[in-house]
């Protein structure tokens, strides 16, 4: 079958009024419903919404491959003019990989562990375009290369294990343009990596769309790298799209009560949690089975008027004097999307106490062998380096850094899950750096207690959320019998904003939210006066972040507890934060309050994180500094300043002296603490990162 020539003024991607079910034994699951969207050739659209609206499904449907249950039950997708639901898989075998390549989250799930690169990525055009071995590794090479990885054979003959996660995604992406495909659909590309990594392969893929003409289809809960990379933005909710337009014009016209309420409850810059605290949406998503009628996002709006958006569905309309604007919203014309959004009350600023926590010059390091079955040589791992800080009643210090810096280390210490090399850990006038946790006394265990990442992992499946939190109660010796531990647990409930209803369900029946919730609470079970919180916000929808983050202040406020916020995300940093400490490669290179982190002058390392932070919004200007190469290994840390590798300044200081000497912690005005060689000068010269435009 010979396809008819497509001609590039048309659109190269065209769905409309896509439908698609998964069908289980018990029902049909409707997951997307009457979604159109339109890709111009050489155009980038994003795809934004919260977890389960159905961007992912869409892709997948894109590329036909949504599993047995799933089905396109309406609707057409027409990729160059030909509709993708009619082909057979020999026809689609031809268009993907070829035409239409997808680049997935997680790198090693599209990396064969057993094949070395250069074959992996040799077969695609093997297989796709008959291309001899030769030419294809030569092909390979140019595009490992286009992919600004160093040493291109060295990467050619490595397997995927030997290469860093960002370099991993490198090699998914150049594999994806092994045939320079026409379209080109990345899904959450970028969320198991470092923000600094994220920046380098944010600017690869907007150069290389530009180098190779390639359309895309970007997928990502995260407005700000949709500002960076799209021209035109789809706005998704509970499987309809819900706003699309330009960028612009989504960003600065929006005209959706959706879109509004997601801007509204991130973290942008002015926003304050004491002045300007954030908005969270009210209510949860609904499920498939479990949609309103009439207008999906009705019951979460505050513009819902009762008799008109709950009594029949909504169409798309077109908004006039916009590029291709439309919105999926009855009242558009009847709402001020200008006003201001109904004020907060401003907080009263908590007050920060005596300090409860000091480390003093505090090293963890590890011995590893270096043979394959325990043999050998020990190497030793220096993932901690002269750790000095203190941490005040009520304050809320953050520790950021990429990963591999020694952030997760830290906390395991302080924990007692580790325990350190040398130093000091007071715990108010106690030293604990040697007490490892299961001889630590019941009051210091309930009073140092931790938040983890990912809420799934930490709730056990096979009990109920009531009987989780009485179990911690049992064990920091709370209450004196069964009944007192209950009602203790159905207070603790209380505190963390969820219905005590909720005792009696088990982890599966609650969404990402709710469970962080119940880990909040058992925190707090034995009335912690320390909570180290790792990322807790970072597997969660922006509006559940929102919340989230707003209950732990609000929890701060009346126990005046210590929150130590471990996070690789500055824009929620710059919210929370009193204080923050920056690490690198085991090392705090820059201490001070948020104000001082944040404006110059900088590390420069501190000035390579902000700069690589994206910002939902258009008035921001950043200056790019996009780190070359990879944290060095801590079993064979740099000489001299740990940064020196990746430094831009170095050159600034004279006799190599970067490469000699560890740089001395230097005080600046109002206590700022940096590790740098630099002069007075060059901290002086140093512009800001981040800037925002007047309006």
């Amino acid at each position: 079958m010979t396809a008819t020539a497509w001609d590039p003024s048309q659109p190269i991607l065209e769905i409309n009024n896509l439908s698609i079910s998964f069908f289980t034994r018990l029902r049909e699951i409707p997951a997307v419903m009457d979604f159109s969207c339109t890709v111009m050739a050489g155009e980038a659209m994003g795809l934004v919404g919260e977890s389960g609206c159905g961007k992912s499904t869409v892709a997948l449907a894109v590329m036909r491959d949504l599993g047995k249950n799933g089905r396109i039950v309406g609707g057409s997708i027409k990729f160059k003019g030909r509709d993708l639901t009619n082909m057979n898989e020999e026809e689609l075998r031809h268009i993907r990989g070829s035409e239409i390549a997808m680049i997935y989250q997680e790198p090693m799930a599209s990396l064969n562990p057993a094949m070395k690169i250069g074959a992996q990525l040799a077969e695609v055009p093997m297989i796709h375009e008959g291309m001899s071995k030769d030419d294809a590794w030569t092909l390979a090479r140019q595009i490992v290369a286009d992919v600004r990885l160093p040493d291109p054979d060295r990467i050619l003959k490595s397997y995927p294990h030997q290469l860093s996660g960002g370099q991993q995604q490198r090699i998914v992406i150049a594999m994806a343009l092994m045939s320079k495909p026409a379209l080109l659909i990345l899904d959450e590309p970028t969320t198991a990596l470092d923000v600094t990594v994220e920046a380098g392969i944010v600017d690869l893929v907007k150069d290389l769309g530009e180098k190779y003409g390639t359309s895309m289809l970007f997928i990502s809960h995260n407005l700000g790298l949709v500002l960076d990379v799209c021209d035109r933005l789809c706005v998704m909710y509970s499987g309809e799209a819900v706003e699309t337009g330009a960028v612009a014009d989504v960003f600065d016209r929006m005209q959706h009560p959706y879109t509004q309420a997601l801007f509204r409850s991130i973290p942008l810059p002015g926003a304050d949690k004491n002045s300007r605290p954030l908005i969270s949406i009210p209510g949860n998503f609904p499920l498939p089975h479990e949609r309103p009628n009439g207008c999906n996002f009705g019951p979460r709006c505050s513009y819902f008027t009762a008799g008109l958006c709950d009594k029949a569905d909504v169409p798309m309309v077109d908004i006039g004097g916009h590029d291709r604007h439309g919105s999926r919203c009855l009242r558009v014309d009847q709402i001020d999307w200008a006003a201001p959004p109904p004020a907060k009350a401003a907080i009263e600023k908590g007050e920060i106490g005596p300090v409860v926590l000091r480390m003093e010059d505090v090293r963890k390091y590890y011995e590893v062998s270096s043979g394959m079955f325990g043999g050998g040589a020990k190497k030793v791992v220096k993932a901690n380096e002269t750790l000095t800080f203190e941490a005040r009643e009520g304050e809320t210090l953050a520790i950021v850094g990429e990963s591999g810096c020694g952030k997760s280390t830290f906390a395991k210490v302080l924990m007692g899950l580790e325990t350190a090399t040398s130093g000091k850990i007071m715990l108010y006038d106690r030293d604990i750096q040697s007490t490892p946790i299961e001889k630590r006394d019941t009051g210091t265990v309930s009073g140092v207690q931790m938040v983890f990442q990912n809420p799934f992992d930490t709730l056990n499946p096979s009990m109920t959320v009531g009987r989780q939190i009485i179990r911690a109660l049992e064990i920091f010796g709370q209450g004196a019998n069964d009944q007192e531990r209950s009602a203790r647990m159905l207070e603790l409930l209380d505190l963390v904003k969820l219905p005590r209803a909720f005792a009696d369900r088990m982890p599966r029946q609650l969404s990402g939210g709710q469970k962080q919730r119940v880990g909040i609470a058992r925190a707090f079970a034995g009335g912690a006066k320390i909570v180290v919180a790792d990322e807790p916000v970072s597997a969660l929808d922006v509006s559940v972040q929102a919340a989230v983050t707003d209950l732990l202040m609000e929890i701060q406020r009346k126990n005046k507890t210590t929150l130590l916020f471990i996070s690789h995300d500055l824009s929620i940093v710059r919210y929370l934060a009193d204080r923050v400490m920056v690490m690198y490669l085991g090392h705090v290179v820059e201490l001070g309050t948020t104000d001082q982190v944040f404006s110059p002058p900088y590390h420069p390392y501190t000035e390579a994180l902000l700069s690589a932070v994206p910002i939902a919004d258009t008035r921001v200007k950043r200056k790019r500094i996009v780190l070359e190469g990879d944290i060095p290994s801590a079993m064979n840390p740099p000489p001299g300043c740990p940064f020196q590798t990746r430094c831009r300044w170095k050159s600034h200081v004279a006799g190599g002296l970067c490469e000699k000497e560890m740089p001395p912690m230097r005080t600046l005005a109002g206590g700022h603490q940096i590790k740098c060689h630099l002069s007075d000068a060059d901290f002086a010269g140093m512009e800001p990162v981040i800037q925002i435009a007047a309006e």
